[in-house]
């Protein structure tokens, strides 16, 4: 068997409230009566109730003022505000402020009737809300187990690749041949641009972007330690605007970044010689741009890749994936590659 709505009936009327109480028993509510605010306000502490029905005019305490201290409370009952024919704008009022509804008072069953029918509504209003919150509180927490799912694999991905990062050095070490030490090379570097964005994204509260101009200046450093180490003769400078890019696009062009500053720096001056390289990031209208650039020997017209070509290869590859491709521009010294990626609107 149902059990019956409670309902707490707040009027300072005392014949209004017995009437009021007959007759919605008598429609199947279990209705308790309080002569004023305080009253009502204490009753609520002591009882559950479904629903509290307020009378606006009250010595002491209004109904305006107790209905701002029930919504306070979280999980408060649905709240029917009461007013007279004069006082509708206080009722409107009454709904901003949290009140389910209203009900102008009236003379006659007929206000019985109303009352009942607003009740009725007012518990299928409060039900749907109540359905709704408790959606978006699953919601949210289904959202905070997906985010620490993803954010556990992309950590996990990034331990794993510093861990392969390690068995390609180990393998370095181990081998003779400069031309595998330099290929090797490469390979951990390459490594070190892909582990990187998982880094960044398991580290970071959003797991659907990346600050590309964060991420490019931390792996430029890292271009910078390394070549540091291994020729301090060659200087590389970084600029950027403000650039945000999904993970895939940040791996894309992390690696592209990484191929061309190795080349430069490789291939691009004498031997023994200083030299300089630039990456640069551009925000342009629906889009993005990145310039690699240096001031060393340039290339010939017609000249074929030094090395192995295995960079370019790797570079062409990710640009269509981009859906761009490298340009060579021209300038008066040196090589400048640029990419220009056009974003979605």
């Amino acid at each position: 068997m149902i059990e019956p709505k409670k309902i707490l009936y707040v009027d300072d009327d005392a014949g209004l409230r017995r009437l009021i109480q007959r007759a919605l028993n008598k429609r199947g509510f279990d209705v308790d009566t309080a002569e004023s605010a305080d009253e009502g306000l204490e009753c609520m502490k002591s009882k559950q109730y479904d629903l509290v029905a307020i009378d606006n005019h009250m010595p002491g305490k209004s109904g305006r003022q107790m209905l701002d201290e029930i919504v306070a409370v979280e999980g408060h009952p649905a709240v029917v505000f009461v007013t007279g024919d004069s006082d509708t704008a206080v009722a409107v009022e009454a709904i901003h402020a949290g009140a389910t509804d209203f009900v102008v008072k009236t003379v006659g069953d007929s206000f019985f009737d109303l009352l009942d029918s607003r009740f009725r509504q007012a518990f299928a209003r409060d039900r749907l809300e109540r359905e709704k919150r408790e959606a978006e509180a699953d919601l949210r927490e289904a959202n905070e187990r997906l985010e620490m799912l993803v954010r556990e694999v992309h950590h996990r991905v990034s331990n794993s690749l510093q861990m392969v990062q390690s068995f390609v050095a180990m393998q370095a070490n181990q081998t003779a041949s400069e031309d595998a030490k330099d290929a090797l090379a490469a390979t951990q570097n390459r490594i070190k641009a892909i582990g990187k964005v998982h880094q960044n994204l398991y580290t970071r509260g959003d797991l659907t972007t990346i600050d590309l101009d964060e991420y490019l200046g931390t792996l430029v450093e890292e271009l910078r330690q390394n070549m540091s180490e291994t020729d301090g003769c060659v200087e590389l400078a970084y600029t950027s605007d403000h650039v945000e890019v999904s993970p895939d696009d940040a791996v894309n062009v992390g690696v592209v970044v990484n191929e061309l500053v190795s080349n430069a720096a490789k291939y691009a001056f004498a031997e023994a010689g200083k030299g300089r390289v630039e990456v640069a990031l551009a925000a342009i209208d629906q889009g993005y741009s990145v310039t690699v650039s240096d001031n060393g020997a340039g290339i010939k017209e017609g000249a074929g890749p030094e090395g192995t070509g295995l960079g370019m290869r790797i570079i062409k590859a990710i640009t269509r994936s981009l859906g761009t491709e490298l340009e060579r521009l021209e300038c008066e010294q040196g090589t400048s590659h640029r990419l220009v990626v056009k974003t979605a609107a």
